[in-house]
């Protein structure tokens, strides 16, 4: 891990003094390149899924590991989605006189090092090296052994788009041991680590809080939720429900809970729960809705609680949008919440009063993502309330510098 620090140190000087054109060339090249090695990257994709196969990992979790051509065309794009992106660094926010007449600005400037620990998506790994050399910063990898080979193709083949444009490869580098001592060596890395994020599960998640030493931007899990208020149109509430749950349950942005007002659960449960069934969706209900459900089984207090990343859902029948928005403050992970409803002053109490990184009136919590956000990939989706929250674009991966311009003032 030191000489992956000090590689990326030395890389991130000269990342530092590229060009936005330069830059640019290289990440359009980068796209290019994933595209002409579809087929290696499949191949080496395929190792990782029957590894996952038959070490017995469930279907949803396999998903997010797979790749396909249309998702490594979706990767290449969001590369040139953030080639197209406007350049923050060196950006001027303001200037502004002094008494003393100084002229001072603030300038957006790359973090330095970025450490990224994360689990199973090998997606991640282009959305997070593309962001960073953009930003002007290097990074290092650590992805999980679920996705080691379709990891290391991926960070070979930057590797290599790097060399052939006579760029130090210390830029993106990619930690080859999976082993937890490493990652724990990795979050104490802080002679060289300026930040380290983490994506996936809660547990990763509060481990890299818990343990490390190196500052860290905590990206969430996403125990979300949908409440359907008694106003809401009731096929649009259906369309949604069964998108944000079931459009793919293995991510971080789809729900894990549905909050439905006693007004209207009559006829939605009965609506909703023949769509989801549809879709294979298991149903953990309160005692009030289970009057209107035929195939629910009892919630346990657990489940309001828990990210399921599966086919599972728990239900709750509330009695106002004040107990809905207490319910959620209470059990949500700050991720994406959402609110159906046609009802102005409604929507608008939600917005204010629940708390969370992303709310929505009348849609998906799905579109809690960088690249439908319009920021090109993502590095994650921070719940934090300290310097990021939400999707993390560019911008997010800088700091800033005060540079002072004078002719001559000393303090008196």
């Amino acid at each position: 891990m030191n000489q992956l620090g000090q590689q990326g140190k030395r890389a991130a000087r000269q990342l530092a003094q590229l060009t936005t054109a330069e830059k640019n060339e290289y990440l359009f090249q980068l796209a290019a390149d994933l595209e002409t090695a579809t087929a290696s990257i499949l191949q080496a994709n395929q190792q990782d899924l029957d590894q996952a196969t038959a070490n017995g990992i469930p279907e949803p979790m396999i998903d997010r590991m797979r790749l396909t051509e249309n998702r490594i065309k979706e990767m290449a794009a969001g590369v040139r989605q953030v080639a197209g992106l406007p350049d923050p660094i060196g950006n001027v926010e303001k200037m502004w006189q002094t008494e003393d007449q100084l002229m001072v600005g603030r300038q957006a400037v790359p973090l330095g090092v970025i450490g990224i620990i994360f689990e199973s998506r090998p997606n991640v790994t282009t959305d997070a090296a593309s962001l960073c050399f953009k930003s002007g910063n290097a990074v290092i990898l650590r992805g999980g052994k679920e996705a080691f080979y379709s990891n290391q193709a991926l960070v070979n083949l930057m590797q290599q788009t790097l060399k052939n444009r006579k760029l130090d490869t210390g830029m993106i580098q990619f930690v080859s041991d999976t082993a937890h001592e490493i990652a724990s060596d990795m979050m104490r890395l802080t002679e060289y680590l300026d930040v380290l994020i983490p994506r996936g599960g809660a547990g990763l998640i509060q481990r890299v809080k818990n343990s490390a030493t190196v500052p860290v931007i905590e990206t969430g899990t996403g125990n979300n939720h949908v409440y359907v208020d008694s106003y809401a149109q009731l096929e649009m509430a259906k369309e949604i429900v069964v998108n944000a749950k079931a459009q793919r349950p293995s991510v971080c942005n789809a729900i894990e809970t549905l909050l439905v007002h006693e007004d209207i659960a009559p006829q939605f449960l009965p609506l909703i729960e023949q769509a989801l069934t549809e879709k294979s969706v298991e149903l953990r209900a309160d005692q009030q809705a289970l009057n209107d459900l035929e195939t629910a089984t009892l919630a346990s207090e657990a489940d309001w609680s828990t990210e399921f990343l599966d086919y599972i859902l728990a239900v709750k029948v509330v009695a106002s949008i004040d107990e809905a928005i207490e319910h959620i403050n209470r059990y949500n992970s700050k991720h994406s919440e959402a609110i159906i409803t046609d009802n102005y002053q409604n929507g608008q109490r939600f917005l204010k009063e629940v708390d969370a990184a992303a709310v929505y009136i009348n849609a998906s919590t799905r579109f809690t993502d960088g690249f439908k956000f319009g920021f090109g990939a993502e590095i994650g989706i921070s719940t934090q309330k300290l310097h990021a929250r939400g999707p993390m674009g560019l911008e997010h991966l800088t700091s800033m510098k005060y540079i002072v311009y004078g002719n001559g003032q000393i303090r008196e």
